[in-house]
């Protein structure tokens, strides 16, 4: 019997995390498993690296975009299943997934990030009225909802969403090795992330500049450095390096805001860091506290105090950064892994044939 057709709709092409990690990571497992997939992503890279650079959005291009979707949407009737990364038109209303549901193809949709506080949290009372409530709608609707944490399932339950996964964002372990551990003069204190996100590692720029004569600063994205006094390494981001970059690090941070978008992240920061077996200081927002199990794996820091002692603790102490470092490794190889994952996705697609 032949497998199913499926098309994939992530948001992004694979450039963008949410997507890369959510849809194409896998795209290699599904088709050896025999399962015929396309994937049509509704930004394309033009867009996105705009977006990363921080530069205005062209509009035809956006307005290509979601031509480009609709387009693709005419042919869904050629697929088995149609699976859907957050939304098929953002900002528009749900008619889309109201047309998939009607017709009775249905769809499965997939969530990583809180987008519904794009909508029920915007500025304008005229979204929040209008689409305040569209991903409720879109996860209630849906056949099956995958959810990268507690704080996402709790909303597709409030929702009214009936068959609900959680399923975290994952590594491909074969990628991933444990780092050689070594003594630098400079502890070596790291952050994965886009510019976009470079807020975050500004919020504890404080307590970074009272260690400065103690750390070198390594950033690994692809924009520009902070204004840090101290040592400041610049590592360009790539999804070939990315690992080899991680391992250079001795310590590895992700601080949050302990705001409502930040409760909807999937910690996925952290689960890089400690693939590779770097101990970590987070913050004890969201998912954060699920992967960190504080003073075992890493450390949780609530303000800029416990940030600048547990970072000083795991700084004068090399012999704990590997302990640490050998824990969180472990972990994350048994429990975060793609393997793992995609058998619990084989199990969904199951329930929705």
């Amino acid at each position: 019997m032949p497998k199913q057709k499926i098309l994939f709709l992530p948001k992004y092409p694979k450039l963008g995390a949410s997507s890369r990690l959510r849809t194409f990571q896998f795209l290699p497992l599904w088709e050896k498993e025999g399962y015929r997939v396309r994937v049509s992503s509704f930004f394309n890279e033009k867009y996105l690296k705009r977006f990363y650079r921080k530069n205005n959005h062209n509009p035809l291009n956006v307005l290509v975009c979601y031509f480009q979707r609709l387009w693709v949407l005419l042919g869904a009737y050629r697929y088995d299943l149609i699976w859907i990364e957050k939304e098929l038109f953002p900002f528009l209303p749900s008619y889309g997934e109201w047309i998939l549901e009607k017709s009775g193809k249905g769809y499965l949709v997939d969530y990583d990030d809180a987008v519904f506080h794009n909508y029920d949290l915007h500025s304008s009372r005229l979204v929040r009225y209008w689409m305040g409530d569209k991903i409720d709608w879109v996860m209630r609707h849906s056949r099956q909802v995958l959810v990268g944490n507690a704080y996402l399932l709790a909303r597709a339950k409030m929702a009214g969403a009936k068959n609900i996964h959680l399923l975290p964002t994952v590594i491909d372990p074969k990628k991933y090795s444990l780092k050689a551990y070594r003594h630098h003069q400079l502890v070596r204190v790291g952050w994965i992330g886009s510019p976009t996100t470079e807020k975050y590692l500004l919020s504890v720029l404080p307590v970074l500049e009272k260690l400065a004569d103690q750390i070198e600063l390594v950033i690994i994205n692809r924009g520009d450095g902070i204004g840090f006094s101290g040592s400041q390494d610049l590592m360009l981001w790539s999804e070939e390096t990315e690992v080899t970059c991680i391992q250079s690090l001795d310590i590895g941070i992700m601080p949050l805001a302990n705001d409502k978008w930040e409760r909807g992240k999937c910690a996925y920061k952290l689960i890089q860091y400690m693939a590779c077996g770097v101990p970590v200081v987070a913050s004890p927002v969201g998912m954060n506290n699920e992967v960190v199990r504080d003073g075992e794996n890493g450390f949780l820091a609530a303000d800029l105090s416990e940030w600048e002692g547990k970072l000083l603790r795991l700084i004068e102490a090399p012999t704990l950064r590997e302990e640490m470092g050998r824990k969180g490794f472990k972990r994350v190889h048994s429990e975060y892994t793609l393997d793992k994952n995609f058998q619990m996705m084989l199990g969904i697609l199951g329930r929705s044939e």
